[in-house]
């Protein structure tokens, strides 16, 4: 059953996640504090240094963690310690069970702008725990794959500069109708705490805007 606080989401800082589920699941793992070495599976949307953090990754992982990572990363991810038997490299489209978590690869691009390029083939993930689907977009904008996802509890981007602003991505979330919307990758490197109140305040009624990134 959803609860709609996410009690079992954390926001490291920007867009790094952890969800305390029947697994313990991290995305693009970042400043994380300690070291917890408690994940089950870590997924990495892409290369670039604030979402892709070997030491980060390697504070979170312990002899039994998966890695799944898009499939142009095979070269990065050896630095990550990890074993190669429980390296799971992904393309866009492709769905893989990884200890019993069925996951969705979605393709994460820029439309325009040149960060995030399609060629690249960088992924978010759609991943089924405890009876909940979560969507992790990675660093995208609306595309047309990222408009399809059917989800409960989305993480979308609204911080703009190398993603979508707070105004595109209500959109986004408006087309997608998750139950929950966690609102990430703003207040840190890019992007002001005031864009979720703008992101807010524009999400449709029926979907539950819930702030993780505090001040």
């Amino acid at each position: 059953m959803l609860d709609k606080e996410l009690k079992n989401v954390t926001v490291n800082t920007q867009s790094s996640i952890r969800i305390a589920g029947e697994k313990i699941v991290y995305f693009d793992p970042l400043k994380l504090e300690g070291n917890p070495q408690d994940a089950d599976v870590i997924f990495i949307t892409h290369d670039h240094y604030d979402h892709f953090s070997p030491e980060d990754i390697q504070k979170a992982a312990n002899s039994n963690t998966s890695i799944v990572f898009p499939e142009s990363m095979e070269k990065e991810i050896a630095k990550t310690g990890i074993s190669e038997d429980r390296q799971y490299a992904v393309r866009p489209g492709e769905q893989i069970l990884i200890c019993g978590i069925q996951t969705e690869a979605v393709a994460a691009y820029n439309v325009v702008k040149p960060f995030h390029p399609k060629r690249n083939a960088w992924v978010g993930y759609i991943i089924c725990m405890d009876g909940i689907c979560y969507y992790y977009s990675g660093d995208s904008d609306a595309t047309k794959e990222a408009k399809a996802v059917h989800c409960d509890v989305a993480f979308i981007p609204i911080g703009g500069t190398y993603t979508t602003n707070a105004r595109d991505a209500t959109e986004w979330v408006n087309t997608i109708k998750p139950a929950v919307v966690v609102p990430v990758h703003y207040g840190s490197i890019v992007g002001k705490m005031q864009d979720a109140d703008v992101f807010k305040e524009r999400v449709a009624d029926d979907i539950q805007v819930v702030i993780k990134i505090c001040e």
